[in-house]
């Protein structure tokens, strides 16, 4: 035994609002699609990826930033209603799990 540890190394990654670097397991993966960010949770899109913590405030503070068309090397602004909506609808069905416990 040479006393290494066997733990596999996470692989973390910056969210694109906040700027905090998390585990890949607990952000969100987004792509470019025609204009619009497009939220990618399997991480199985091709193109290039943008990471943000799922979370109305990440995202928020992404736009403000602007942020997406940065990280996804695309020029001018990209439409976030879709994200908005996946991020809302991911965030109430936590809620809903949280209060049923």
């Amino acid at each position: 035994m040479s006393g290494r540890t066997r733990t596999r190394a996470c692989p973390e990654r910056t969210c694109v609002g906040c700027r905090e670097r998390a585990v890949k397991s607990e952000l969100l993966r987004t792509v470019a699609v025609e204009g619009k960010c497009t939220p990618d949770p399997r991480g199985t899109l091709p193109g290039r990826g943008a990471y943000i913590h799922p979370v109305p405030v990440c995202v928020d503070q992404a736009v403000r930033r602007k942020a997406f068309p940065r990280a996804l090397r695309v020029p001018g602004p990209l439409d976030v209603k879709a994200l908005r909506h996946y991020v809302e609808q991911a965030e109430g069905c936590s809620k809903v799990a949280e209060s049923s416990m």
